[in-house]
């Protein structure tokens, strides 16, 4: 670090100058990206149901249409001439149109399926070609001159692709509205903690560059692969409380310099060593946990991989390359413009700096006093809240992902409440290979006879191919859906057989997830047990970093099947409840959140470290680790829950669900976790947190990461006593968090 250190301070102007052209680079690069982003991706594309999809869409267009025409009579029955006359003129137009394919109506084919109950609606369906980009552009087309009241009957548009094509929309809007609730707040309350106006702009500066720098790589990345328009909101997410994350700690950590004497070049050179060093480390740290996801087929999880690498990377390389440089420049100016002293009056400053002080060393005392109280107390409370998650569903996003008065969601709403069958439930069978009507009734009849099927239609034949359809009983995906996927493939037949529909993609997508959650997990784990042991030299602290980690994601997970599965404050909270949770989010929510609890976690041990190589002292290297660090992990917790709430706030539920449910797991880990329960178990641990076995400490001390700060003695009373009463004794004990014998 101290080349970095020589590097970075030597020509901080020309730093500055090199990064703001190359962030003015990036807004160009990474305008229009919302645009070229998908909005599926849950599927895994080397799966049967996935195979089975395209060669539907290939072979037979008509069989898995994507756009649904609801065309409602009013009083009129649906088969009243001139209702009939201007369905024709509709389907006539639509077939007419380029990029649709496989158009048909109820007036067509006389279907039940395609009219409603009461004889006021029915449907006309089609299916629109290429990807999703290209079908979107088709239906932003075609779709004004379609919906709408056209003479006798009122169009409404629907179907998958109006669907996605809608989340898509819904969720640009939306992140706009976040940004422009998390920005300003974000900056009240860096004002808060920081008290000078300059000092607070700087970690908001650093939150943008990052998303600008992630938005242009994203931009990138379309080129070459499928991205999922949900990752803009991790963006903007991770961002903005990455890089508030990281420029806390520094700024922090500089000021503190400042007010030890320090001239600001021999600060920034101190806080780079030192804050800069564990920046760099916890960056690692929570890629990796990103990364992870990395492993999986689904293009939906992958993107997050791909955003968030690259918003952690732009965010630690902002805050050690901008940062450092706008510190030499400002010196003693960054504590300019302090807003603090209207609401001070003259009382004097916390001697620990804006986000220490007694009060944490009072709290660090109370819960060593009183460790096993706290640490099973605080572990109980944390199972007790997980506990809903045991009853997780599993399920796949629909349009209920739309809020209710969203078209796409009303026409499918109507459909579900008011057509005959299960809409949207029935599985596909592509067959394919040449066979005689009697293989194919043989077929039939097999597939007819299993316990989960309520009906067979088909088959449709098509040269050597044909497709059967499967009517499940009970709900499109529920579990008798799924358990008939399976009873449908280990059906004999004389030809290549695959199955899709929702309750096939359900199952593919749950057995890949399954199949790689262990490497997943193995590889956040095996990583972080490595990474965090050469931060510490410790072999007891990995693990417990681990355990407690994933440990403070309990009450999230509780929380997402309360609400979200069961239903609890959906009308608060303005969502519909589909009975299930979609299956890649408690992933994607696992790899985020634990990436963040690690986050915290290295800022709290690097300071413990660094106190207790100075002084050997454990139990107040804890104490004091806490006491200068707990309020700066609260309050970039809070920051980063704000940024997490207004992303929360959306219209969407997956992304209300992932906002919501990581702001809750932020909340939990910094004030219970790493307030309550790390320091209990550490203090439980004694000194035995610190060991390893000779040739690990031999591998630490030439490889180890853990700050290289100038040791700052301190004087201590004592070797390894109680922990001192916080409500006695002079304020200079208190305030250097001294032990007493």
């Amino acid at each position: 670090m101290g080349g970095w250190t020589r590097f970075v301070t030597g020509r901080p102007r020309l730093s500055l100058l090199v990064a703001l052209l190359l962030t003015a680079l990036a807004v160009m690069a990474g305008s229009g990206v919302a645009d070229r982003l998908g909005s599926g991706g849950w599927e895994a594309p080397d799966a049967e149901s996935t195979y089975a999809t395209k060669a539907l869409a290939r072979e037979f267009p008509a069989s898995q249409p994507n756009l649904l025409l609801l065309l409602d009579s009013g009083e009129a029955s649906v088969d009243d001439p001139a209702v009939a006359a201007e369905a024709k003129r509709l389907t006539e137009r639509l077939a007419a149109e380029p990029g649709v394919t496989g158009v048909g109506s109820y007036w067509q084919t006389g279907s039940p399926a395609l009219r409603a109950e009461d004889g006021r609606e029915a449907l006309i369906a089609a299916r629109l070609t290429g990807d999703d980009k290209t079908a979107a552009e088709t239906l932003d087309r075609i779709a004004p001159s379609l919906r709408g009241t056209r003479g006798p009957v009122d169009v409404s548009v629907g179907g998958p692709v109006a669907v996605r094509h809608q989340i898509q929309t819904t969720i640009q809007e939306d992140l706009v509205r976040a940004e422009m609730i998390a920005l300003p707040v974000t900056l009240v309350l860096l004002v808060m903690v920081f008290g000078s106006a300059i000092a607070a702009l700087l970690p908001l500066g650093i939150g943008i560059v990052a998303i600008l720098g992630t938005n242009a790589v994203l931009r990138g990345l379309t080129s070459f692969t499928d991205v999922s328009v949900f990752a803009l909101n991790l963006t903007t997410a991770l961002g903005l409380g990455l890089a508030i994350d990281y420029a806390l700690f520094i700024v922090r950590r500089f000021r503190e310099e400042l007010a030890e004497g320090a001239d600001p070049l021999t600060a920034v050179g101190t806080t780079l060593r030192t804050a800069g060093r564990t920046v760099l480390f916890s960056a690692l740290t929570v890629a990796v946990s990103l990364a992870a996801m990395l492993v999986f087929p689904q293009y939906f999880l992958r993107s997050f991989a791909y955003a968030g690498i690259a918003v952690v990377l732009i965010a630690a390389a902002a805050a050690l390359i901008l940062l450092p440089a706008a510190l030499v420049l400002l010196g003693h100016r960054v504590n300019s413009l302090d807003l603090r002293r209207l609401v001070r009056r003259g009382a004097p400053r916390d001697p620990e700096g804006e986000t220490g002080g007694r009060g944490w060393a009072r709290t660090a005392a109370l819960v060593m006093r009183r460790a096993p109280v706290f640490a099973v107390a605080t572990t109980v409370g944390l199972v007790l809240l997980g506990l809903p998650f045991l009853n997780v569903k599993f399920g796949t996003a629909d349009d209920r992902q739309l809020p209710a008065t969203a078209e796409s969601h009303v026409v499918q709403q109507h459909i579900r409440d008011g057509f005959p069958g299960n809409p949207g439930g029935a599985l596909e069978v592509f067959a394919e290979g040449s066979a005689t009507e009697t293989q194919y009734a043989s077929y039939r009849t097999a597939i007819a006879a299993l316990p989960e099927a309520a009906g067979v239609e088909g088959p449709v034949v098509r040269g050597d191919a044909a497709y059967f359809t499967v009517l499940p009983k009970g709900e499109s995906v529920g579990e008798d859906a799924q358990r008939l996927v399976g009873q449908v493939r280990a059906v004999d037949a004389p030809f290549d057989t695959s199955v899709t529909g929702s309750a096939a993609v359900l199952v593919d997508s749950k057995d890949a997830i399954g199949d790689r959650l262990p490497w997943a997990a193995g590889i956040i784990a095996v990583v972080t047990l490595l990474l965090v042991f050469l931060l510490t030299g410790s072999v007891l602290i990995p693990i417990q970093a681990v355990v407690l980690n994933a440990l403070s994601l309990t009450a999230m997970f509780g929380a997402v099947v309360w609400v979200f599965q069961e239903g609890h404050l959906s009308g608060l909270l303005g969502f519909t409840s589909t009975g299930d949770i979609e299956t890649t989010l408690p992933v994607l929510m696992f790899c985020v959140a634990f990436g963040l609890s690690m986050d915290y976690g290295v800022f709290l041990l690097s300071r413990i470290k660094e106190e207790y190589d100075h002084t050997g002292d454990h139990a107040h290297s804890v104490r004091y680790g806490l006491q200068r660090t707990g309020g700066l992990i609260t309050a970039a917790a809070v920051i980063l829950a704000v940024v997490m709430v207004a992303i929360g706030t959306s219209r969407v539920t997956n992304t209300k669900m992932l906002g919501l449910g990581i702001a809750l797991a932020v909340v939990m880990d910094a004030m219970v976790v790493r307030s309550l329960l790390v320091p209990a178990v550490m203090r439980l641990t004694g000194r035995a947190t610190w060991w390893a076995p000779g040739p690990l400490r031999r591998f630490h001390a030439r490889f180890g990461l853990s700050e290289g700060g100038p040791a700052k003695p301190r004087s201590l009373p004592g070797p390894e006593p109680e922990p001192a009463d916080p409500t006695s004794g002079s304020d200079r004990e208190r305030d250097t968090v001294g032990t007493r014998s």
